[in-house]
């Protein structure tokens, strides 16, 4: 017999497992109070305790296994992969002029505080460690202020401007996607050293893969520079990026990654800085840039679909950043926007990077109104819409 749609959702959502597992542990506490009464009672009867209690210690049993599993399963570690729309101040620590580490950026964050994020405030991988009972705000793995000691539960290796195509990441001379897995095969080295190799590799099985990246492939590098349009027809490309995703989700995989999260392309064609450029268009979103975020999201899913059937204990999840953007966008009142044309910062037509002034008058006060806070990145507001949406949708088997 098959679950109805609304039974199976019910179930599937993360409050309810949460809820499961407190049943779980009252029922437990009730039992150990029902085995010790009992238990004084049978000898004050003088009776043989083992004979009444047997029928008991199989059911504590039972809900001590149960809720070891719940335990068990919790995801302990997030580690993050990808570009600026999870980058959290790595490149704080690198030669390229594409930073944030400065005024107005992080203006909402804690303590006001810049940290290199791309954003007013926290980004999405910051909520979702949240949601998974983690720390709110995931550490950069360059940012000097932090140790090992500050990765044990979370840790960041994405850089901004970054893309699956190395030519990509050579633009503005930010890290490569395969420096950051380098990257991370010596952050864990140091988690053994740290924790053991016992506990360490428990972290690094259960901790939740997350990467997101490749708008940049498309904007900052197909559509900008004559070299790629040379080798590849815009359908090629797409092939040959998702095949490089492919790859780095196997590698992933043969470091001990088992929980992997592959998040796709947002509706980039509606970026304000495109918008900008689309002046044929009336200044619209670029359905071009759109259809190839969407062809190509289509082409991630079949890969993710092939790798989970092939990859043996793999929890693969693509995760949908594109649907609820596109909805933000197209229906901002559902979700108490204004303004979705331009970015919070400055004009919000082209600020990004150090464009995005902090003596700029024309910036905004209450980016909460705002899907968008610069020109390319959205604001913490959006970002906690997308982060929430997964961790009910893709990502809620790991919460």
């Amino acid at each position: 017999m098959s679950l109805s749609p609304s039974l199976a959702s019910a179930l599937s959502h993360p409050l309810t497992s949460k809820l499961i597992f407190i049943k779980h542990l009252h029922i437990l506490c009730r039992t150990m109070l029902c085995m010790l009464q009992l238990l004084q009672k049978r000898r004050r009867e003088g009776m043989q305790s083992h004979k009444v209690l047997l029928p008991w210690l199989l059911l504590f049993q039972m809900l001590v296994l149960a809720v070891q599993i719940h335990a068990k399963a919790k995801v302990p570690l997030i580690i993050v992969f990808g570009d600026s729309s999870v980058d959290s101040g790595n490149n704080n620590q690198i030669s390229t002029v594409l930073k944030s580490n400065f005024e107005p950026y992080g203006r909402d964050f804690v303590d006001g505080r810049a940290t290199g994020r791309f954003s007013n405030g926290r980004i999405a991988t910051d909520f979702i460690s949240e949601a998974l009972g983690l720390k709110s705000a995931v550490p950069a793995y360059l940012d000097p202020a932090y140790s090992i000691a500050d990765y044990v539960d979370g840790v960041c290796f994405a850089s901004a401007g970054t893309g699956y195509d190395n030519v990509t990441s050579k633009v503005l001379n930010v890290i490569p996607l395969w420096d950051e897995l380098v990257y991370f095969k010596q952050y864990k080295k140091e988690l053994i050293s740290y924790l053991g190799f016992k506990k360490a590799n428990r972290r690094l099985t259960n901790a939740l893969y997350i990467i997101s990246i490749g708008t940049n492939d498309f904007l900052e590098n197909y559509y900008l520079l004559p070299t790629r349009p040379r080798d590849f027809t815009v359908d090629e490309y797409e092939d040959f990026l998702a095949g490089l995703a492919g790859d780095f989700v196997k590698a992933v995989y043969d470091l001990g990654g088992r929980k992997i999260s592959l998040g796709g392309l947002p509706p980039m064609g509606c970026l304000p800085l495109e918008r900008t450029a689309n002046l044929m268009g009336g200044f619209g979103c670029v359905e071009e840039y759109n259809k190839v975020a969407v062809d190509f999201n289509y082409k991630l899913q079949a890969m993710v679909a092939r790798l989970q059937s092939q990859l043996k204990g793999i929890q693969l999840v693509y995760s949908n950043v594109y649907d609820k953007m596109l909805e933000a966008i197209q229906k901002p009142s559902l979700y108490g926007f204004e303004n979705v044309e331009n970015g919070c910062c400055g004009t919000g037509y082209f600020e990004m990077g150090y464009l995005c002034d902090k003596l700029n008058p024309q910036t905004c006060e209450d980016a909460d109104k705002y899907v968008f806070w610069d020109s390319f990145h959205p604001t913490e507001k959006m970002n906690q819409i997308v982060a929430d949406s997964a961790v009910k949708t893709s990502l809620a088997q790991f919460v």
